[in-house]
């Protein structure tokens, strides 16, 4: 996704306002899956999609669960657990991707129907109780040093300029990318060496509306 879709959306699109680089990608993307679709009615929701409330429209990890796309952990899976009052976020863990991996959104396909379609169960990639206390400790409490993504052996891991564009605190990515002029403010530095992103070749950023990228989506 960061190289093939967003690298490449940032260099060709000039996007106003500027906000959050990855949510106007997936936006886009989510966007053409609808446009691919032109004979059905489609709902996309992305998964920084908010009620009025601020409470999510989708629970995105529990939709990957219940299409089978990846399991999610949590603390009802651990038998006995030892975390007593302690809230326990639970986590999906792909077979393939392990923890490397995000989901950004679902699309729902109203009307269709497909009877003889058969309920596809998530893989469970970490069945011991061990394994399942050991990623829930590492992804609640030492989320920050990635090791809970590799609760299974991944087949591809987030490139490090990735890594270190996730490091970063939010408010100060625009700069990592070199979109706007970097804060004045002291702040601490990504914990993963960063190799400058490629910046937009005298581009700035581009509107929904405008042409799409040329190289393929994620």
């Amino acid at each position: 996704m960061f190289d093939r879709a967003l690298k490449p959306f940032i260099q060709s699109c000039h996007l106003q306002p500027l906000t959050d680089p990855v949510d106007q990608c997936v936006a886009y993307h989510l966007r053409r899956v609808t446009e691919s679709l032109p004979e059905l009615q489609v709902e996309v929701i992305a998964d920084y999609e908010l009620h009025p409330n601020r409470r999510p429209k989708i629970l995105a990890q529990t939709a990957a669960h219940v299409a089978g796309a990846a399991y999610y952990y949590r603390r009802q899976d651990v038998e006995a657990d030892p975390w007593g009052s302690q809230h326990i976020a639970g986590v999906c863990i792909h077979p393939r991707f392990g923890g490397w991996f995000a989901i950004r959104g679902v699309v729902l396909l109203p009307g269709v129907e497909v009877p003889d379609l058969l309920r596809r169960k998530p893989p469970d990639c970490v069945p011991s109780r061990a394994d399942r206390i050991n990623l829930l400790e590492s992804f609640n409490f030492h989320w920050q040093d990635w090791t809970y993504r590799d609760a299974v052996a991944p087949q591809e891991r987030y490139s490090e300029e990735q890594k270190a564009y996730f490091s970063t605190p939010p408010a100060e990515r625009l700069a990592l990318l070199g979109l706007v002029q970097p804060s004045k403010e002291p702040s601490t530095p990504p914990e993963i060496p960063l190799t400058k992103l490629e910046k937009p070749r005298g581009r700035s950023w581009l509107s929904p509306s405008a042409s799409p990228p040329a190289s393929p989506g994620p």
